[in-house]
């Protein structure tokens, strides 16, 4: 198993509007892609929120291909439309850690 986890700084001044975009589009469309059987959407705690509020989305692929055909596929419309969308008032870092237990 695979998990492909988006952590997202987001601006105090969008963070209502950005929330809702992504659950009820951003996440539906990554899922609609089906790359990913799972996900998991949560906020961070014990950060500086100072700039913003800082979430992460998890999402689980059962095999590396399946992220692989994410990446190549459907990521750069799906970030570019994240980036049109709200421009610098969030940043992104995306990381692919591996299940190992």
């Amino acid at each position: 198993m695979y998990i492909y986890n988006v952590t997202t700084k987001v601006a105090h001044e969008i963070h209502t509007d950005w929330f809702h975009w992504m659950k009820q589009e951003h996440i539906p469309a990554v899922m609609q892609t089906g790359c990913f059987t799972h996900f998991q959407f949560v906020r961070i705690l014990e950060t500086d929120e100072e700039d913003g509020i800082t979430y992460a989305v998890q999402y689980q692929a059962a095999a590396k291909a399946d992220y692989n055909r994410y990446i190549e596929l459907h990521a750069p419309a799906l970030r570019n439309d994240s980036i049109q969308k709200w421009g610098n008032q969030m940043i992104a870092f995306r990381t692919l850690m591996q299940v190992v237990n």
